[in-house]
């Protein structure tokens, strides 16, 4: 019986994150049971597909044993490059009154390698000046927040926020693949395929073994021939990556975007990764976690609201979750020591 018991207790401990997720639901769905539908669990999809993204982002750092402050004014500054080079020509107050209709994919791969190259600076100066991670994308989100203040600024917009963004742009952050009866929406494909993306990175690839070693014990991963200066590089590159895509994809969402955008969304990535089991000391850490914290995130958001919970109370619940994943995952390094 007992060794039945220490089963379980080593199930849950393992699998704790799961099943959080599940009482999550069966709770709501109790006190409302309309909560359990397949609109609900779109509706819920559609709202966090751009926080996985850029969840997924944080995770690749958090991994190493770093962490990045700066993927909130990434993604807003993505946002906000994106938005502004794709308004309908007719717009009366265009970013750039005389620029001509540009191809879709011309501001998207712009936002995107604009996140890559604010990616790549902070691999630089922790992986070559050695500055720590903290301080260093506390630096780099305050002069992207800069940047992008100095560009939304920029006249004839005087920080106006954009407007008028091209169907052909938006589609991508409201329309849906339609399935039988069933719509399911583009934000969550392309979450889901950037998911697919990094899951193969963490598991298949040797940068993905890399960075485990790296998170694990930097001074052995040297010792063993692992270049880990050139693999900081490339795991902070990816994520700024992910960010530049994930402000894309939320300007396209809400049809327009301002210097204000992805404030914030930086603790949001990285609770979520915390509460999906990505160690804060670095070294683990998986995709199908990360997926889950920003689903319980996710269904503590929507289905709260759904049963009628203040806002109020919902970020003590969220507060308290946490710390809770904290705590065990300090429990778990400590037992391992």
């Amino acid at each position: 019986m007992s060794v039945n018991v220490k089963r379980l207790n080593a199930f849950l401990a393992d699998n704790a994150i799961y099943v959080v997720l599940i009482v999550l639901i069966i709770g709501i769905t109790i006190s409302n049971p309309d909560f359990l539908s397949l609109s609900t669990l779109t509706n819920i999809l559609n709202q966090n597909s751009t926080k996985a993204i850029i969840a997924l982002g944080a995770a690749f750092v958090l991994i190493t044993g770093g962490v990045d402050l700066s993927a909130g004014r990434v993604v807003g500054f993505a946002a906000v490059i994106s938005a502004s080079m794709v308004q309908l020509s007719n717009y009366p107050q265009k970013f750039f009154p005389h620029l001509a209709v540009l191809p879709v994919f011309i501001p998207v791969v712009l936002a995107v390698l604009a996140g890559l190259i604010v990616g790549l600076i902070n691999g630089l100066i922790v992986s070559k000046l050695h500055v720590p991670p903290f301080i260093t994308t506390l630096g780099t989100m305050v002069i992207v927040l800069g940047v992008n203040s100095l560009y939304f600024d920029m006249p004839p917009n005087n920080s106006q926020p954009i407007g008028g963004l091209r169907p052909d742009f938006t589609k991508w952050g409201s329309g849906s693949f339609r399935i039988g009866s069933f719509n399911l929406p583009y934000l969550v494909i392309i979450a889901i395929v950037v998911a697919v993306i990094c899951w193969i990175i963490f598991n298949k690839t040797r940068l993905g073994k890399n960075m485990y070693a790296i998170g694990g014990n930097v001074q052995a991963a040297h010792v063993s021939g692992i270049n880990v200066s050139r693999n900081l590089l490339w795991i902070y590159g990816i994520a700024g990556a992910l960010y530049g895509l994930a402000g894309v994809l939320e300007a396209a969402k809400s049809g327009g975007a301002s210097s204000s955008y992805g404030n914030m969304y930086e603790l949001d990535a990285i609770a979520a990764c915390v509460v999906g089991g990505v160690s804060t000391t670095g070294g683990i850490g998986t995709v199908p976690g990360v997926m889950a914290g920003v689903m319980i995130f996710g269904v503590i958001n929507y289905g709260l609201t759904f049963i009628g919970v203040g806002p109020y109370y919902q970020l003590i619940i969220k507060g308290l979750i946490i710390v809770t994943a904290v705590a065990i995952d300090i429990r778990k390094y400590l037992a391992k020591k």
